[in-house]
């Protein structure tokens, strides 16, 4: 028993239900990254190059927004893109949890630079007007974190990355699981009216500013 047992296995369920439902890209890969924040200064967040159905609790790292490693077994580095977490965190006090995806249609979406307008009604209301697309950066790097930091102060509670994935945001890690199902449903809804080569049609503005007023209320 650790100090963070409850947030460590709440971090790793959400991690084993994001790969088994495909959100991760590959089902025996690395790839994608969750976190919880801990404090005003910590975070909990998985391992580095670590497949998750191999994972326990006690293998989920807990760092301070610097890098450092407060709780962690040894040998076990926290995510390459603890960066990119911990400034989602600084930049946004209202998020509380962060999942970093390689979800299909939302990387699709990436690929051809394209963002999510306003499609839905729940999902502009839990997501925000515009799902935007964070320019490329390397993965891991400081360009990247610099990058999504510039897109922040949108209040949104999802982001596309320029060919990577997605960033979904919550006040909660419930939250935040939701918000990446619901850009997935986007994304991929989006893709097949794209691909039909008709005019896409998106809410009306009295509805945009409803949603958008009921989000900051």
């Amino acid at each position: 028993m650790t100090t963070y047992s409850k947030e460590k296995t709440m971090v790793l369920e959400s991690s084993l239900w994001l790969s088994r439902n495909g959100f991760f890209g590959t089902h025996r890969g690395t790839g994608g990254n969750v976190s919880l924040r801990l404090g005003e200064s910590s975070m909990a967040i998985t391992p580095s190059s670590v497949e998750y159905e191999g994972l326990t609790p006690d293998d989920i790292l807990v760092v301070d927004f610097d890098m450092t490693v407060i709780e962690g077994k040894s040998g076990l580095k926290p995510s390459v893109e603890s960066v990119l977490h911990s400034t989602i965190y600084r930049n946004r006090p209202d998020c509380n949890a962060v999942v970093h995806s390689h979800q299909i249609y939302g990387s699709a979406l990436a690929l051809i630079n394209t963002p999510v307008p306003a499609l839905f009604d729940e999902v502009s209301l839990a997501l925000g007007p515009l799902i935007d697309v964070i320019p490329y950066g390397l993965s891991g790097s400081p360009e990247l974190a610099s990058n999504t930091a510039t897109k922040l102060s949108n209040k949104a509670n999802a982001y596309i990355i320029q060919n990577h994935g997605i960033l979904a945001l919550g006040k909660t890690m419930h939250q935040a699981l939701l918000h990446a199902e619901l850009l997935e449903k986007a994304a991929h809804a989006y893709c097949l009216a794209l691909s039909t080569g008709k005019p896409v049609t998106t809410l009306p503005q009295s509805s945009v500013d409803l949603f958008t007023a009921l989000r900051t209320s």
